[in-house]
Parts: C-alpha cells; sequence; structure tokens
C-alpha cells in the first residue's frame, strides 16, 4: 500500500514539473526540481502536451459554437495553445531559424540564439509555422476532427523530446537542455508509447505509422543540423522539435481528412 502512494506520489510530481516545464500554468511542485527530476519527468511530457491541446481544442470549439468561421477559429485554438506554453516553442523555433541561418561560427550561433531579439530567420519561420497551422486546422473545421488533431499534434510532438534530449549531446553546458539533463530509458519508452497511442486514436494505425516516420525524419534532420553547427542541442533546438512535429502532424490529419472525402 506504501508502495503504490509513493508511486501515485512520484507520478503526481513528475506531471507537475512536466507542465510547469513547458506551460505558464502555476503548477509545478514547491521545491524546485533537481537531481535530474526533470530528465526523470520528462514521460510526463506528451501529457503536458495533451492539456496544451485540449486548450486549443476549447478555444476552437467555442468560437464554432458562437457562429465564428473556420478560420478564425482556427486563429483562436492557436492563439490559446500560445497562451498556454507562453510562446515556449515558438521562442524556441525563431531563436534556432535565427542561430542557425544567420551565424558563420558556432560561438556566432549560440549567441544569436540567446539574443532576445529577433531577426529575419526567425520571422520567416514563425510566419511559416502560424500559416501551415493555421491553415491546416482551417481545413479540417470540424470541431471534434480539431480536438482529435491538435491534441495528437501536442502530445506526439512532445512525445520524441525524451529521445531527442537523450540521443543529441548537449551544445553547452548550462542552459535549459543542459539543467534538463539526459532522460533514462524508461522515460524515453513511456513518452514514445503516449505519442504513438495518441497518434493511433486520432490518426488510425496507418496513418500514425505515417506520423511517426515524418517525426523521426524531422528529428533526425534537426539533430544532423544541430550538431555539426552548434555540436548539440539546446532549449532552442527542443523548441524548434516541437513546432516541426506540430506543424507535420496537422498537415498529416487535414492531408488524410481531404483524401477520406
Amino acid at each position: 500500500m506504501m508502495l503504490r502512494a509513493e508511486l501515485l506520489q512520484d507520478i503526481v510530481t513528475d506531471l507537475r514539473i512536466a507542465m510547469s516545464f513547458v506551460t505558464i500554468l502555476p503548477v509545478g511542485p514547491s521545491k524546485p526540481a533537481g537531481n535530474g527530476a526533470m530528465a526523470r519527468a520528462s514521460w510526463a511530457l506528451p501529457v503536458a502536451g495533451l492539456l496544451v491541446g485540449l486548450a486549443g481544442a476549447a478555444a476552437y470549439a467555442i468560437a464554432s459554437r458562437v457562429g465564428l468561421p473556420s478560420a478564425t477559429a482556427a486563429l483562436l485554438a492557436l492563439a490559446a495553445t500560445v497562451l498556454v506554453t507562453g510562446a515556449l516553442h515558438e521562442d524556441g523555433l525563431a531563436d534556432t531559424a535565427d542561430g542557425l541561418g544567420g551565424g558563420r561560427t558556432r560561438d556566432r550561433k549560440l549567441e544569436i540564439m540567446r539574443d532576445s531579439r529577433i531577426g529575419t530567420y526567425g520571422v520567416c519561420a514563425l510566419i511559416l509555422s502560424f500559416g501551415l497551422r493555421w491553415s491546416a486546422l482551417a481545413a479540417i473545421a470540424n470541431p471534434w476532427l480539431v480536438a482529435l488533431a491538435l491534441s495528437s499534434a501536442h502530445v506526439a510532438s512532445r512525445a520524441g523530446l525524451p529521445a531527442f534530449m537523450s540521443l543529441v549531446p548537449s551544445a553547452r553546458p548550462d542552459g535549459l537542455s543542459a539543467s534538463a539533463g539526459q532522460p533514462p530509458s524508461p522515460s524515453v519508452a513511456v513518452a514514445f508509447g503516449l505519442g504513438t497511442f495518441a497518434l493511433v486514436v486520432a490518426l488510425g494505425p496507418g496513418k500514425a505509422l505515417i506520423g511517426l516516420i515524418l517525426l523521426s525524419l524531422a528529428g533526425l534532420i534537426l539533430a544532423r543540423l544541430a550538431t555539426r553547427q552548434i555540436g548539440g542541442q539546446t532549449g532552442d533546438i527542443l523548441g524548434a522539435f516541437e513546432q516541426i512535429g506540430e506543424i507535420a502532424i496537422l498537415l498529416l490529419a487535414a492531408a488524410a481528412l481531404q483524401m477520406g472525402r
């Protein structure tokens, strides 16, 4: 009985750590997470992603219920996810685009990625990210299908983060990614299982397999770019990975719906 209570407490703690890591919700533990706690809790990142996706789905459903067109509802859904996350991943995408695209040396790229200002590459990356996600949601249109697509996209895009963190070394000794640590194998496996389950539920087995392939390819390409240019991954690189994965799954969901009509 005591072991069950301790296990439940550990699960709740991991969930709180993961949600405080990727959202602005005040649910973090009262004491700072240390000693690899974030790495261990990384299995719960897909669960945190589910909450973000559901927030976007709720915004879309409300907008549709009051008679707003699908294009407007899609924009409000994206706004809701950005509010919940504090634009954490969008910031990572912009910094990654500016750093990898604008710097000539490794040190300069890392310096640019830490700069709070946004450059041309970052602006273009954000426009593409919002445009692709918005168009996918607007095309899906049906609130229930939008909920499935958003939830699976936010779950699956975060399900690959533990594996990415485990396989790609940190580019610098400090920063968000370095402080999080290297996730253990059980956390990587659980996160992968949660992401796969979400994709199967939302898209079916066949499309889920395609989604996993797309996420794997995105991770491999980004990992190669990051390793060659800055020597590994950073918190910004992780944010970029989430954004790319989210885009890929939403586009896949929209394409699947169009082919099914």
